[in-house]
C-alpha cells in the first residue's frame, strides 16, 4: 500500500509540473513599427516579414503595407511594399509571399519585391490570417464573415463556413488548425472538426511546438501553451500593459516566438523555456 501511494504522489507531482513553460524576452525593436499585424519568419533569407496596418484594423485606407526585419531585430526596412489598406496573416509559397488585406489576397513576388496581383475574395469583409501547405494551397480566414477559403493554384473556393469567430489557421500535414473564437478546433481531411482546447480569449496566433503541443495568443495581450490532451498554460499577460500579442512567428529550432505588439508598435523575440 505505501509503494502504490508513493507511486501515486509522484504521477500527481508530474503531472501538475510537467508544463512549467515560460518566455524569456531576447530582444525588442522601438516603437517605430507601424501597427505590426504578424510576422513570418523566412529562415533561409534571415527575414521577418512583417504586416503593416500604419491605420485602422479594418481601414481601407492605402496606408497598410509589409516590412522586412532581420531576425535578429535589426536593420528594419518599413517600405518594402506599400500602397496596401491592413494587411493581417501571411505564407510564403515558393517566390510568392501571400497577404490577407481585408477582401483580397495580395501576390508579392519576394525577388522583386513588388504586387504581382491581387486574388479577390468573393463576398469577403475581414479576411484575416493565412497558412499554407506543404503542396502550396492555401487557406484564409474571413472573420467577419465567418469563413475560410482555400485557394489553389489562385482559385478561392469556400472551405468551411459558419466558423464563429474564425482568425488564426494553421496547416499541417492534411489537418487544419482552427482559432474559432476561443475555441481551438482541427478539422481533418474530410472537415470533420474535433475541439482540442478553449481558451479565455479569441484565438490569434497558432503555431506547432512539437508532439501535438502549441502555442495560442489572443490578440487582447495573451499568450498560451497548450498541450496535445488539451491541457491549457498561460505563458505571458501583456493586456495590463495595453500591449497585444497578435499573429505571432516561431523558429521551431532555436525556439524563439516572435511577438507584433500591433498598438505598441513594436517586434519582440522571446524564448521558449
Amino acid at each position: 500500500m505505501k509503494s502504490f501511494v508513493a507511486l501515486t504522489i509522484v504521477i500527481l507531482i508530474y503531472a501538475d509540473t510537467r508544463a512549467q513553460h515560460k518566455l524569456e524576452k531576447i530582444w525588442e525593436t522601438d516603437t517605430i513599427v507601424a501597427v505590426p499585424e504578424s510576422v513570418l519568419p523566412d529562415f533561409k533569407k534571415g527575414i521577418l516579414y512583417i504586416s503593416l496596418i500604419d491605420g485602422g484594423g479594418w481601414d481601407a485606407d492605402g496606408k497598410g503595407g509589409v516590412g522586412k526585419l532581420g531576425i535578429d531585430g535589426k536593420k528594419y526596412e518599413p517600405t518594402w511594399i506599400t500602397g496596401l489598406h491592413a494587411p493581417k496573416g501571411s505564407g510564403i509559397v515558393g517566390n510568392r509571399l501571400y497577404v490577407a488585406d481585408i477582401s483580397d489576397v495580395v501576390v508579392i513576388d519576394i525577388q522583386n519585391g513588388k504586387i504581382e496581383k491581387k486574388i479577390p475574395i468573393d463576398s469577403a469583409k475581414g479576411l484575416n490570417d493565412i497558412t499554407v501547405t506543404d503542396k502550396g494551397i492555401i487557406y484564409v480566414s474571413d472573420s467577419r464573415t465567418t469563413k475560410i477559403w482555400r485557394i489553389e493554384n489562385d482559385m478561392p473556393a469556400l472551405y468551411l463556413d459558419t466558423m464563429k469567430g474564425v482568425n488564426g489557421l494553421k496547416a499541417i500535414g492534411d489537418d487544419l488548425y482552427i482559432g474559432s473564437g476561443k475555441l481551438f478546433l482541427k478539422a481533418d481531411s474530410k472537415k470533420q472538426l474535433t475541439k482540442i482546447a478553449e481558451v479565455t480569449q479569441g484565438i490569434d496566433g497558432i503555431e506547432p511546438i512539437g508532439n501535438g503541443d502549441f502555442i495560442l495568443t489572443a490578440w487582447g495581450g495573451y499568450i498560451w501553451y497548450v498541450y496535445a490532451d488539451g491541457k491549457v498554460e498561460t505563458l505571458l499577460e501583456t493586456h495590463e500593459q495595453k500591449r497585444n500579442t497578435a499573429d505571432i512567428g516561431y523558429d521551431a529550432q532555436k525556439r524563439i516566438v516572435y511577438v507584433p505588439t500591433f498598438n505598441a508598435k513594436t517586434i519582440a523575440a522571446y524564448s521558449l523555456k
